[in-house]
């Protein structure tokens, strides 16, 4: 792979290939040999470099430990047939790096800078990168303030880090889920559109709950009213009603831009849906569950892919959703973004960047 950067590149002495169960992956687990990293100081990204797998040295002060200055991104590389390495959407990711960057007053990372960085270390660790059908590898790009400094301000420095892990299903069987309507995950004027890691430190004990009750996740609601299903706690989450897609909008900042999300909803256009991207309310979804309109539901996104839904509890009281037979469109559009992914199909969106 050429490149234009000067990135230097340090090798494990030691690969964990072979310790590795490729059989048995359990997701983000098992990391891959090399990481990328670069530092932020003097108002530039510097000192680009790949090195081992290998622990961090934080000060105490360390001012993400303290005030959350903290972003991420989550992708995934795939091979074909011939042993290509292809990456699906990457420039999507970089530019939603950065809208969250913007948010959480961290600098932006130069495109090049992301992809230089990420096509070297993927063509480094390749052998990582699991060939076989359901599987991949997990892409972990990341930005962290750096400041040994106790001050309610931003950071001065940063360090921006890639890591990757193989992995096979997120979820290995539809999902159970319950609409919140007490506890809040992102607000109108918040940070809810951005991947900053607070976010989902504060949707964790609402999701405990759940989960002790014996839900896999949260459908969230809006904070103003708790009467719109916004999204899921690691998903976009849609819903076919009447032969309808119906999909929480993304305008009002209190909801991750999904690249999957995206992914579908072009998909679900070409194939003929009908798409409509705007609030479903959770009396509108109660009575859908009732009468028998929803034909089904799931989630979207990278580490899900598709996540069927097989349960939702609204108020106390669980709906069982009908099974998905070969032809619903779930199913239809998780074997087309499958085909795409895996270069089974030929990429006429610009969708797959080979390494």
């Amino acid at each position: 792979m050429k490149t234009t950067l000067q990135i230097s590149i340090s090798k494990t002495k030691q690969s964990r290939l072979q310790e590795t169960d490729f059989e048995n992956l359990v997701f983000g687990k098992s990391i891959s040999d090399h990481m990328f990293v670069a530092d932020y100081k003097n108002g530039e990204w510097t000192d680009l470099r790949i090195e081992p797998y290998a622990p961090l040295m934080l000060y105490p002060a360390n001012s993400t430990l303290h005030y959350g200055q903290a972003i991420f991104e989550g992708m995934k590389a795939y091979k074909n047939e011939a042993g290509e390495i292809l990456l699906f959407r990457a420039d999507a990711n970089q530019k939603r790096l950065n809208e969250s960057a913007v948010r959480m007053c961290i600098p932006e990372v130069p495109a090049e800078i992301f992809m230089e960085g990420l096509m070297t270390l993927l063509d480094l660790d390749r052998d990582w990168i699991p060939n076989k059908p359901g599987y991949s590898l997990y892409i972990r790009p990341f930005i962290f303030a750096t400041d040994d400094y106790l001050g309610v301000r931003p950071s001065e420095t940063y360090k921006f880090m890639i890591f990757t892990c193989p992995v096979g299903n997120y979820y290995s069987k539809p999902v159970s889920v319950k609409v919140e309507q007490h506890y809040t995950r992102a607000a109108e004027g918040g940070t809810g559109f951005a991947k900053a890691a607070g976010n989902y430190a504060g949707s964790l004990y609402p999701a405990l709950l759940a989960q002790k009750q014996g839900y896999d996740q949260l459908l969230w609601t809006d904070a103003k009213t708790h009467e719109n299903i916004e999204e899921s706690g690691t998903m976009n989450v849609m819903f076919m009603i009447n032969d309808t897609l119906i999909t929480a909008p993304t305008h009002t900042g209190t909801i991750l831009k999904g690249i999957t999300r995206d992914s579908v909803i072009q998909l679900a256009k070409e194939m003929g849906y009908v798409v409509e991207e705007r609030f479903l309310k959770v009396s509108e979804l109660e009575d859908a569950l009732k009468n028998g309109s929803i034909q089904e539901a799931f989630g979207t996104g990278t580490a899900a892919t598709i996540a069927h839904i097989a349960k939702i509890n609204i108020k106390g009281k669980d709906y069982e959703l009908p099974e998905k037979p070969e032809y619903a469109f779930s199913n239809q559009v998780l074997k087309k973004l499958d085909d795409i992914k895996y270069g089974k199909v030929a990429d006429s969106r610009g969708w797959i960047v080979k390494v």
